[in-house]
């Protein structure tokens, strides 16, 4: 059977009589009530899963939403220069004040942390001010807290000058615990000196030879923390470098291990480090009361090199480490050992306190600072309350990298907010 096929439906038919507007308008009706809705929605659709599951970058004026690990990226060379100066911040002590002390070169404050994937905003002191208002913000841990804190007091200055009340919470010793007020915003920022986190003989307070063993308790947080962050709003956890003194580990009031013990144990012996982050995080966790956001500074770098603190180590370089270099440091030293062991007990800490609607976040600093060798005070310091000088490549000069940590603070807190 033949079928003939009309005219109209072959490829040689074109209308003659028929004008171009009579199809024209049904296809854009059509683009219009169907098409249209169906764009839009896929294209919500998409905007969806990707805010869901990406970071967002904040600005002091807009918001852009994409994938984004600040921590991955290079240093690059920065014209705007230092947030602040030792003339115009007296917050900062003579131990990380590198121009006060008289270190002659200025590079080492002419870059700025550039991630691969976006940019980092400025920090942005009256945007912090009216997130923290009405608020507190614990550091606890090491010297190296209290460095980030200084460095936060210096980039706040600018808008705003705290009170030192340290007095009124009747503490023994403020030169390890301090409270800083802000009457204009009703925020109080204090640093909780644990260096180990969990409960520790007290005699280094007095003593901090390097050689004299300390007794940690590794089951037991340190009250000395622990009994003020109940309120507290944020709680920044940030320590390591007394791990590496000889260590006797204790659990249940049994010795359970020790660290440089022996004269032949040269090695650290890194069980205590892990279970004093893992007490520490779980004991934020099971705190009740506590609704505040935790946030964990990941392990802060030293660079010595031909030595250690008192046995002529120093850290003399006046550039960063280019890869190769920084290959070759992070081989002597356990800085990615360090890093895995925090990681993986915040990550642990994370899941459990999401259960219980707590908030946890990681300032991952330890590959950002690796590679900042002349970020350090090396001989451009001293003891505080002495003229003894020591060449410190712990510590950060201020100003310098170490502000890129509240850099990474703000940030997340914008993330949180």
């Amino acid at each position: 059977m033949k079928f003939e096929v009309p005219e109209i439906f072959k490829c040689n038919y074109t209308p003659r009589n028929i004008p171009k507007g009579v199809f024209l308008l049904p296809l854009t009706l059509l683009i219009i009530v169907v098409l249209f809705p169906l764009i839009r929605n896929l294209n919500l659709s998409s905007y969806k899963i990707y805010s869901s599951r990406s970071e967002t970058t904040p600005t002091t004026t807009s918001t852009t939403t994409r994938t984004c690990n600040i921590s991955i990226g290079n240093w690059k060379p920065y014209l705007g220069g230092p947030y602040y100066n030792n003339e115009t911040c007296h917050f900062m002590n003579d131990r990380q004040n590198c121009l006060k002390q008289g270190r002659p070169d200025r590079d080492f404050m002419k870059l700025r942390w550039k991630p691969n994937e976006c940019e980092l905003p400025l920090f942005d002191a009256t945007l912090f001010l009216k997130l923290v208002k009405g608020k507190s913000m614990v550091f606890v841990g090491d010297s190296i807290g209290r460095n980030q804190m200084d460095s936060l007091l210096c980039l706040l200055n600018t808008v705003a000058h705290p009170e030192d009340v340290t007095t009124k919470y009747a503490l023994k010793d403020e030169n390890y615990f301090k409270w800083w007020f802000y009457a204009d915003y009703n925020f109080t920022l204090a640093i909780l000196w644990s260096p180990f986190l969990v409960k520790s003989d007290y005699n280094y307070l007095n003593d901090t030879a390097f050689y004299k063993a300390q007794n940690l308790y590794l089951d037991e947080a340190d009250k000395a923390w622990v009994s003020q962050i109940e309120n507290s709003d944020y709680v920044i956890i940030s320590t390591g470098q007394w791990f590496f003194r000889p260590l006797t580990f204790y659990e249940n009031g049994q010795i359970v291990g020790c660290q440089r013990c022996q004269e032949n144990m040269t090695e650290p012996n890194l069980y205590g480090y892990r279970f004093a982050f893992r007490t520490a995080l779980r004991t934020i966790g099971n705190l009740k009361g506590f609704k505040g956001m935790t946030f964990l500074v990941t392990h802060s770098p030293n660079h010595f090199e031909n030595g250690d603190w008192y046995n002529g180590g120093a850290c003399n370089r006046k550039k960063p480490f280019t890869k190769e270099e920084r290959h070759e440091y992070e081989r002597g030293y356990f800085l990615k050992e360090l890093y895995q062991i925090q990681v993986e007990e915040f990550r642990a800490a994370e899941k459990e306190g999401r259960k219980k609607g707590l908030n946890f976040g990681l300032i991952d600093i330890s590959e950002v600072m690796s590679m900042r060798p002349d970020g350090h005070p090396n001989r451009y310091g001293n003891v505080n309350g002495t003229n003894k000088k020591i060449n410190d490549c712990v510590h950060w000069c201020l100003p310098g990298p170490v502000d890129t940590w509240n850099e990474f603070l703000l940030y997340m807190m914008r993330l949180e907010s």
